[in-house]
């Protein structure tokens, strides 16, 4: 009698071919990937009951420091949560095994909200529930620079190759110097289902951008986001390079972006977004409005570690008012031109630090709320928004930090689980690089006072 053919998701590893070893992996709050290597024999096992690990695993600090703040170690007894898998499978990140995707719960089943996924998750379903679904994209810069220095410097070409000190935008040479590490780049993305649009040379030196394609699962999107990144790196690495994701590498370059596109679609598949005219519909304005009214409060989120901030200074494309406009890239929104049945939102405050599932969250969680509540926006900037009279985001980190613990509207759009819990670990990294006593510092003040 033969057996059942195996069904496998698009995009991921058969996991009866996986040889040697794979990995089971969640996702903490800084986005970085953590979990357990397995042999592949236990491939099928993890897929039916998932593993075990700390629920503070999750929620450690970007050193992979457990966060005194969240309660959940010596106070608790260090409990355990469950990791199960998404449904994605296994995927090839170019790691020396496959990932599996997993989720963490807590013991009696119930999510566990430090976890973005889950975040994201429930915010998805507050838009199911009225009838909605957000299509997402994102685009994705970095910085391709050279592995054997220790401050980060442009990596070099070949004979002939652009010279690393200029900013060469939209370099077709830029494009083809590293030509070998893009196409590697699409192939190992294509092998796990992430749809890859254009790759661009940015402003400064050695800087690219990846876009991917607009899609209606925003869980997916997420994801793929933070696995893209993984495979940059990844295929960076076996191409000579280091891919730098840092929000600002160097004082005078632009910094990484995470630019978020998003539409949305009612239950007959039409954008409502679009009213037919480059204005847009009442409802994306309301979406503008819930934006606007919770973006300095969500600062940290967007802009989750201390170099985040030399990012979000005037003189640079990267916004430091909260405002919107029509194809004003000075905004922190932006409706971008275009077919009118295209019409979309683009949220430019991210760092390409930040973690996909947590900014994804944030947006469509405020553009939710704005809908919900029927909000106006202010009228559209439509001159430099760092040169005028408007409400600003966070200047710093500890600004953000005080506000995202503070506003009644963060707890109200996302998790008061998740809030805490972020705020812990923020606070811990915080309190850790005020504790550093820097040669900048040491050199200023040795024998000056």
């Amino acid at each position: 009698m033969n057996a059942e053919p195996r069904i496998v998701p698009a995009g991921t590893v058969d996991p009866g071919t996986v040889e040697g070893h794979a990995y089971a992996a969640i996702t903490d709050m800084n986005g970085i990937l953590r979990g357990k290597r397995v042999a592949a024999g236990k491939m099928g096992k993890l897929q039916k009951d998932g593993i075990r690990m700390p629920l503070s695993s999750i929620g450690v600090d970007i050193w992979g420091t457990d966060v005194a703040g969240t309660q959940l170690t010596l106070e608790r007894g260090d409990l355990d949560g469950v990791c199960t898998p998404t449904g994605r499978g296994p995927v090839d990140l170019g790691f020396e095994g496959p990932v599996l995707p997993m989720w963490m719960s807590k013991e009696d089943g119930q999510p566990y909200f430090a976890d973005g996924r889950h975040l994201l998750a429930e915010i998805l379903a507050r838009y199911r529930a009225i009838g909605l679904t957000p299509v997402v994209a994102a685009e994705v810069e970095f910085y391709l620079i050279d592995p054997r220095q220790d401050r980060p410097s442009p990596a070099s070409g070949g004979p002939g190759s652009p010279p690393k000190d200029i900013d060469n935008i939209y370099s077709l040479e830029e494009l083809a110097e590293v030509g070998p590490f893009l196409d590697e780049v699409y192939k190992v993305a294509a092998a796990c289902g992430i749809d890859v649009d254009a790759a661009i040379a940015e402003g400064a030196p050695r800087q690219f951008e990846f876009n991917l394609m607009h899609q209606p699962d925003a869980l997916k999107a997420a994801e793929d986001t933070l696995y893209f990144k993984h495979i940059i790196r990844n295929v960076a690495r076996r191409h000579g390079y280091l891919a730098c994701f840092m929000a600002k590498p160097y004082p005078d370059y632009a910094g990484n972006g995470l630019h978020v596109h998003f539409s949305m679609l009612d239950e007959a598949g039409r954008n409502v977004f679009d009213d037919g005219t480059a204005h847009g519909s009442d409802l994306m304005l309301s979406a503008v409005g819930g934006l606007l009214e919770s973006m300095a409060d969500m600062t940290l989120v967007f802009a989750p570690h201390l170099n985040s901030y030399r990012r979000l200074a005037p003189g640079g494309l990267a916004p430091t008012t909260v405002g919107w406009g029509y194809e004003n890239r000075t905004a922190a929104l932006r409706i971008p031109a275009g077919p009118h049945a295209a019409r979309r939102i683009e949220h430019r405050v991210a760092g390409a630090d930040a973690n996909p599932f947590l900014v994804f969250s944030a947006i469509l969680g405020g553009a939710l709320d704005g809908i919900t509540r029927k909000l106006t926006p202010p009228a559209p900037v439509g001159t430099n928004s760092h040169a005028l009279e408007l409400p600003r985001i966070a200047k710093d980190w500890r600004q953000a930090l005080e506000r995202f613990s503070a506003a009644e509207s963060v707890r109200r759009i996302l998790h008061p689980e998740f809030v805490s819990c972020f705020a812990a670990c923020k606070q811990q990294e915080q309190d850790v690089f005020a504790a550093q006593v820097t040669d900048f510092e040491i050199s200023t003040y040795r024998v000056s006072v």
